[in-house]
């Protein structure tokens, strides 16, 4: 493991780059996390569009954060899963398929947040609309 002693801006900016490289990847090569982008710009749109209160932004923002960090991680671990076992591997098979799953969950509790959040505003506009 490299010792690295001193502290370098330019390491750490260095290291900005690095993420943004990932994040590229994930935008260019994974249909899951486009969907997941779409949707959370979806998302910010109808929270500008409802105006809502800083603490839904919060909210939002976590659980945006959650779905995509826990994408790039699932996606993280298939790659390297798929450059330790190439071949079919029953164990590799369940670890990305657990894998695949946790982003489900959070996928899930997003969406059941989400609903909390804007079924409101929605019942709102749409009684206002039709009234």
């Amino acid at each position: 493991m490299k010792k690295n002693a001193s502290f370098s801006i330019k390491a750490r900016l260095k290291s900005f780059s690095y993420a943004f490289k990932g994040f590229k990847h994930l935008v260019i090569n994974e249909p899951n996390f486009k969907i997941h982008l779409v949707a959370a710009v979806l998302v910010f749109s109808a929270g500008f569009y409802f105006q809502i209160q800083v603490i839904e932004w919060a909210l939002l923002g976590i659980c945006i954060g959650a779905v995509l960090s826990a994408e790039a991680f699932n996606t993280a671990l298939e790659l390297l899963c798929d450059e330790i076992s190439p071949e079919q591997n029953p164990t590799i098979g369940k670890i990305k398929d657990m894998s695949a799953f946790a982003v489900l969950i959070v996928s899930l509790v997003a969406l059941a947040i989400g609903c909390l959040l804007f079924i409101p505003y929605l019942s709102d506009a749409f009684s206002q609309n039709f009234s």
